[in-house]
Formats: C-alpha cells, sequence, structure tokens
C-alpha cells in the first residue's frame, strides 16, 4: 500500500530531479545519492524491490519537500 500511495508522487519527484540533474544517473549528485542510501557494498544492498519502493520513496519526499518550499515561499 505504502508503495502505491507513493508510485505517482515518487515518479513525478524522480523526474524533476532527473530535469534538475541533466538525466546524468551516473554523476557526482546520484552517485552520493546512491552511497548514502546504500553504502558501497553492493553484497549489503536490500533486495531490487526494497530498492525500487525505497527510490519511490525518495522520490516522493522530494515532491512533498518541493511542494511544500514553493507554498511557503507563497
Amino acid at each position: 500500500m505504502r508503495t502505491l500511495r507513493n508510485l505517482i508522487p515518487g515518479i513525478l519527484g524522480l523526474l524533476h530531479l532527473g530535469f534538475a540533474t541533466g538525466f546524468r544517473l551516473r554523476g557526482p549528485y546520484w552517485r552520493w545519492r546512491m552511497e548514502t542510501a546504500l553504502g558501497t557494498d553492493p553484497e549489503a544492498w536490500p533486495s531490487r524491490v526494497e530498492q525500487c519502493r525505497s527510490i519511490l520513496a525518495y522520490g516522493a519526499w522530494a515532491r512533498r519537500l518541493r511542494k511544500a518550499a514553493a507554498a511557503h515561499r507563497g
């Protein structure tokens, strides 16, 4: 259920981040993001399904944060 609730906002948030970073998914921001989220040891990473859930949750969080900042600015 949590994943369905994050699906659309997560995708929109990730799209915005993608546009903001020029979709350079191997660039410095995304490398840093993956390292801080998952660590440097691929053996210790969660399953693919859990990674997808986490990525969508991060995208949804980024979208909520962006919307809150826009509302705060007026």
